[in-house]
């Protein structure tokens, strides 16, 4: 088990969606983030405090999160001396990056030399099937976006919270590195080798009461030449009954690709139906969720209203509105 509380590490961020890790941490579980550490040129902040990891280890945090999701998911070389520090201070560290902790030699030999440990969130010890595509007991509903980091995690999460206020049977299935360390488990799909993802989901999501719901959190894009294929893993391995569509709209460009524009909710809508559609022919589309975090909220009432008369589909904004409206449509399909 990962010990808490944690200091939320952001090293240089570039930006504030480098650090969603942390942010996500943040939000979804307030009581075991104690603060933030930020190295100089961090350009991210969580509203947190700032500690030193002296402070942090006298305030009373165990475990150093790092808090960062690059592109590529590898350690940034200014990182090392103060992940170092960390260690000779015997916090324990755990990170999401595809670059591990585990292979770094130094880090390993801080570890034992500290007894400390280190967790790599994206290494998993389970062999997996290749997908079968048989129908299991249950109900699911995946979250789907038209880009990466742009609140699949916070929908699937949302939609969860209001589900088990109701008493309904409800379980959040992470799939990614900050819904594992908020969750306490899951699949790091991205690092399970790509014929063997669609039956990881399978055996994320098994049989389960028929009155049950696997909130599947969703990944990557099906337009984002990047990571289109775990996207695919979860609409075939889930075989949904609900897809539930993520937007965010002020986006200029797909994240990372500034040479690709951001599709719109209608393309979405029309190309991830269809795929759903193989794996499960009664998928439905049953919610949209838009992120309104960087419009005003004029703006974005208004936009999640026009798109809600559009596509004549309960529209909301997870955080802010929370999910009653999905929910309430979700019950009653």
């Amino acid at each position: 088990m990962i010990k808490t509380p944690y200091l939320l590490f952001l090293g240089d961020a570039p930006d504030q969606l480098a650090a969603k890790v942390g942010q996500g941490i943040k939000d979804w579980r307030p009581d075991i983030s104690l603060g933030q550490m930020r190295l100089p040129g961090c350009k991210a902040d969580l509203g947190l405090r700032d500690f030193t990891l002296e402070e942090a280890k006298n305030a009373g945090a165990r475990t150093l999160i790092v808090g960062v999701a690059n592109r590529g998911g590898t350690f940034s070389s200014t990182w090392k001396e103060t992940l170092c520090q960390a260690l000779d201070l015997k916090f324990d560290i755990a990170s999401g990056l595809h670059n591990l902790l585990s292979d770094e030699k130094e880090f390993k030999e801080l570890a034992s030399l500290n007894q400390c440990s280190l967790f790599d969130v994206r290494v998993t010890s389970e062999n997996f099937p290749i997908a079968n595509g048989k129908k299991r007991s249950g109900k699911r509903c995946l979250t789907i976006g038209t880009d990466c980091s742009i609140g699949k995690m916070y929908s699937t999460l949302a939609i969860e919270r209001e589900m088990l206020s109701r008493g309904m049977k409800a379980t959040f299935r992470a799939t990614g590195q900050t819904g594992i360390l908020i969750s306490g488990s899951g699949i790091p799909l991205d690092a399970i080798v790509a014929d063997f993802m669609a039956g990881a989901v399978e055996t994320l999501t098994p049989d389960s009461d028929d009155d049950h719901w696997d909130l599947i959190e969703g990944q990557g894009s099906l337009f984002h030449v990047s990571y289109s294929g775990v996207t695919m893993a979860l609409i075939h391995g889930g075989q949904p009954d609900h897809l539930i569509l993520c937007h965010e709209p002020t986006r200029t460009h797909m994240r990372g690709l500034p040479h690709y524009s951001i599709p719109t909710l209608e393309a979405l809508y029309e190309t991830a139906l269809p795929l759903a559609r193989i794996g499960n022919p009664d998928c439905k589309i049953s919610g949209i969720c838009i992120n309104t975090k960087n419009t005003n909220e004029v703006e974005g009432k208004a936009l999640i209203k026009e798109i809600e008369s559009t596509f004549q589909l309960p529209t909301v904004d997870p955080f802010k509105d929370g999910t009653k409206k999905i929910v309430d449509n979700l019950v009653k399909t």
